[in-house]
């Protein structure tokens, strides 16, 4: 395979202007042009990761000689903090910590610390969650519980270490992976979430032993459909396995499911439980049922773009913006118009338009620079 360079880094051709015009309306939570209310904020505070998996960062692109974005193309903690707070009054109640691999970034838990202590509209602590891969939570999950994380979601894509190294690429164990599912669960927390993603002809038959294993534990396993997401993951619609069909198998195999009600409007998982009561597993349908209609979350890229969908292309740049050394004293303002007039124009719905030739689409940004 020939190697396909994907620039991630900053392109003023590939940047959409912000408005900071005064706003018509100063109505909390701000809604979009279908509307969704804002709910979710998804910050990406690394695009480094150990883990070269085959449909996220496949070595033929992220191998020795990529360039990363340096240190000083970071948005910093402070910058953060400043850029989620004004979420936070527009609406947001629920901060997820993404990568790359989040926990690769230095000192996460003073970020952490940061966030934790922002309260909703409504007075309530947000609430702050982290998707990880699991093998630094050994070391890390009391110190991020203590700094004021509430949850984690772990990736594990199998149980078969075969199947896990194959599709992780670097040699990481399964059993790494469930030591750090097994210290989240010491450090409380949870409830911990696991996310297999799902690809015909390589880990399907993981389904199965995968539902087996967790149906005895507290955790919640989530079934991801394999999507098309950016241009490195080589996406073909039969290698996807529909959320229906895994369903069927689980409960064919293991015991009936029944669906329950979501936690809140706009929540990505569909959620089901066994009828004994003993377990709950959900299914994320990106690609055969789309949940643009009820779709709540802007995306933070490390490096400071704004994106209200996943499947975008370009981006906001809000990093300028903060970092300018004009106007400082107006910059909270600018910064609340900019993010109010963003989501009040918000018109995206990708998943449910999209065509047959969405696989070609090679310019849309990468999963592993803005997180799931």
């Amino acid at each position: 395979m020939t190697d396909r360079v994907i620039q991630l880094v900053s392109e003023s051709t590939r940047n959409i202007p912000l408005n900071f015009a005064p706003v018509a309306s100063n109505a909390v939570p701000v809604r979009d042009t279908l509307q969704r209310k804002i709910h979710d904020l998804r910050i990406s505070v690394t695009d480094r990761c150990n883990f070269r998996c085959v449909y996220c960062m496949p070595k033929s692109v992220f191998n020795k000689d990529y360039q990363f974005l340096p240190h000083s193309e970071l948005l910093s903690f402070e910058e953060i903090e400043k850029i989620a707070t004004v979420f936070v009054k527009l609406g947001v109640e629920k901060i997820r910590l993404t990568g790359g691999e989040p926990l690769l970034r230095k000192n996460l838990e003073t970020l952490i610390d940061k966030l934790s202590k922002l309260q909703t509209l409504d007075g309530k602590k947000v609430e702050l969650t982290l998707t990880t891969n699991g093998t630094l939570l050994r070391k890390k999950a009391q110190v991020l519980k203590n700094a004021g994380l509430d949850r984690v979601t772990v990736s594990l894509d199998a149980l078969s270490e075969g199947v896990f190294r194959q599709m992780n690429d670097v040699d990481f164990s399964v059993a790494e992976v469930l030591d750090g599912i097994e210290a989240a669960a010491e450090a409380k927390l949870g409830p911990i979430k696991v996310n297999m993603v799902v690809k015909k002809g390589m880990n399907d038959h993981e389904i199965i032993p995968m539902a087996s294993y967790f149906k005895k534990t507290p955790h919640i396993l989530r079934f991801i459909e394999y999507m098309d997401v950016g241009a490195s993951n080589g996406w073909k619609m039969d290698e996807v396995v529909s959320s229906s069909e895994v369903l069927q198998r689980i409960s064919a195999e293991l015991e009936p499911l029944e669906c329950i009600d979501p936690n809140y409007t706009g929540e990505v998982a569909e959620r089901w439980r066994y009828t004994s009561g003993q377990g709950e597993v959900g299914v994320i349908s990106s690609v055969t049922q789309a949940f643009c209609k009820d779709c709540s979350r802007i995306r933070l890229s490390t490096e400071g773009k704004l994106y209200t969908c996943l499947f975008a292309n370009r981006g906001h740049d809000i990093r300028a913006l903060i970092r300018r050394q004009e106007h400082q004293d107006q910059t909270d303002l600018l910064l609340e118009n900019a993010v109010r007039n963003l989501w009040a124009g918000r018109t995206d719905r990708y998943s449910e338009i999209r065509s047959a030739n969405t696989s070609q689409a090679g310019d849309r940004i990468e999963m592993s620079y803005i997180g799931g």
